[in-house]
Formats: C-alpha cells, structure tokens, sequence
C-alpha cells in the first residue's frame, strides 16, 4: 500500500492537479437533510488550510463528485477552489475531460477517493489515494491509505505528505522563514 519513500518523492514532485472525491473525503460521507429540505454537510477545517497550503505550493485542486450540493459549491469558493465538477454520472469521463483541458498527462494528477465509483480515475491517475474506511477493492487500487477518515483531516494528512516531498517553492507561507526584527 505504502510506497517506497523514492517512489513515493517521485510520483508526489510530478504532481500539478490533487482532484478530490468530495463525499466520504472531504466529509464523513454523512448527509443530513434539514426539516425545511435543506442539505447539510459537515467539512474539517484542517482539510481547508491543508488544500490552502498545497494550492500556494502550485498545485491545482479540483473537486470531483457524484452529487450536487450548493454546501460544496460554498466550500469551494471559501478555499478558492475554481475547478468543481459536480453531479458527474462517470468520474473517468470527467477525469479525462480535466485532464485533457489543463495538458497534463497521468502521471501528474493525484485523486482521493473512498468508495467504488473512484475506482476508475483511481486506476489511472499516478499518485492514488484512498481514505481510511475505504472498501478493500479502493484501498487496493489506492498507491497511500490515509491514518485519518474521509471529513476528519485525510485531505490535510495528504497535502502534508505532498508538501514533506516537494521542494519548498519560494513565497509559500507554510515554508517562509520568519523574519527577525533589527533591533534599532
């Protein structure tokens, strides 16, 4: 499950574009609907400042679901995620579309997913990741099995792991020594 830390460094510096499942990653996977028909979810703030850091680091983030929810277009928007595509019915299909549009090739697009229809784009991008809880055949296919559950820090245990094995890019914040005061 767990790579080589060489190939792992490898696959993880190719990386330009991190697309996530949204369901069961960037929440528990839990849906509550309100007495007035409303749509609840509930998303980790660690995973926000986590998307937030990989994104200063030059990498593009993109959210890839089944369903449609306005929460997740909020969510979005509040971590300047512009890449969203949601209500997707074949996720390789739109995969594939992403992929195509932004000229990147396999090897540089990393995917977390938990659930079979993430199958598919799991089995082709070249840094897959599956979330703790995941069905067996996911965490097969995945290349890194998150410690952490799908809306409870996973997406932040990932863009950690991304950033330990990037060089620092110069101007990203999570990386920037502090500077001293002189003292006049």
């Amino acid at each position: 499950m767990t790579p080589s830390r060489a190939t792992l460094r490898s696959r993880i510096r190719e990386l330009r574009l991190l697309l996530l499942d949204v369901d069961g990653v960037l929440t528990d996977g839990r849906i509550y609907y309100a007495s007035n028909g409303l749509e609840l979810k509930s998303f980790h703030v660690h995973d926000g400042l986590g998307i937030q850091l990989i994104q200063e680091a030059g990498i593009t983030v993109g959210f890839l679901s089944s369903r449609r929810s306005p929460s997740v277009t909020r969510r979005a928007r509040e971590l300047g995620v512009d890449l969203v595509r949601m209500g997707v019915p074949d996720k390789l299909l739109a995969y594939e579309k992403i992929r195509r549009t932004l000229r990147l090739n396999h090897a540089q697009v990393g995917y977390v997913g938990d659930d079979l229809p993430d199958l598919p784009v799991l089995g082709r991008v070249g840094f897959p990741v599956a979330v703790k809880g995941s069905p067996p055949e996911v965490t097969r296919a995945a290349r890194y099995l998150t410690r952490r559950r799908g809306g409870d820090g996973a997406v932040r245990e990932v863009a950690m792991l991304i950033l330990a094995h990037r060089p620092p890019s110069r101007g990203t914040a999570a990386r920037r020594k502090p500077r001293r005061k002189k003292n006049p």
